[in-house]
């Protein structure tokens, strides 16, 4: 070699799993820049790269494209929603409509503590161009099915015990999930509004058909 050639440096493999840490710091960092912007335009390549203290190409070697991080970001938030209204439901009392009460409220405080998240979850803020990015319609289509399956589940356990009326859980689970996000956005949007103490109980007795007690 030339005393004026300069030879190209060899990247060391990493240790075993050491890739995989990687790749979790990469989706933390992104995260981290959504809670604290709100804004799903703040998480670039380049600004997640410098928030992970790496160089941007290393980016690739785990996400194809920005929006194969942020269905990362949204894939974690979906599972921290899911381990959230498992333990709120197992907490909760021994009765079906406890439990599902329990769940309703675990999703509502899931809103209010994680704001940038719920809005890129299900607010509109993270709209993938399935046409120009590395994300599938499957990819898509998968998220919250967790989280409604469980909703589901505990609302038919309400019609099994007697509790509820519904006589199709799985689209009035849907019905109570859409009472739920609405509730949740316009708390969001209008917290000066004169909201009664007692809204989120009447929004979600009514759509869960619950009987008497």
């Amino acid at each position: 070699m030339g005393k004026n050639e300069v030879a190209t440096p060899v990247r060391t493999r990493n240790p075993r799993g050491e890739g995989a840490r990687l790749r979790d710091e990469i989706v933390a960092a992104a995260v981290a820049l959504l809670d604290e912007t709100g804004e799903e335009s703040a998480i670039t390549l380049r600004s997640v790269a410098r928030r992970a203290g790496i160089a941007a190409p290393s980016i690739y070697r785990h996400f194809a494209d920005q929006p194969a991080i942020m269905l990362a970001v949204v894939q974690n938030a979906f599972a921290e929603l899911d381990e959230r209204l498992r333990t709120a439901r197992d907490a909760a009392g021994t009765t079906p409509r406890e439990r599902l009460l329990a769940v309703c409220y675990g999703y509502l405080e899931f809103a209010r503590d994680r704001p940038g998240r719920y809005r890129t979850m299900f607010g509109g803020l993270w709209v993938p161009d399935l046409d120009q990015s590395s994300v599938t319609a499957a990819d898509v289509a998968t998220l919250g099915q967790t989280s409604m399956q469980l909703l589901a589940d505990s609302l038919a356990e309400c019609v099994t015990a007697g509790d509820a009326t519904s006589d199709d859980p799985a689209a009035d689970a849907v019905a109570l999930w859409l009472g739920l996000h609405g509730l949740a956005h316009q708390h969001a949007a209008a917290p000066s509004f004169p909201w009664p103490a007692d809204i989120a109980e009447r929004v979600i007795d009514t759509l869960a058909h619950f009987t008497e007690r």
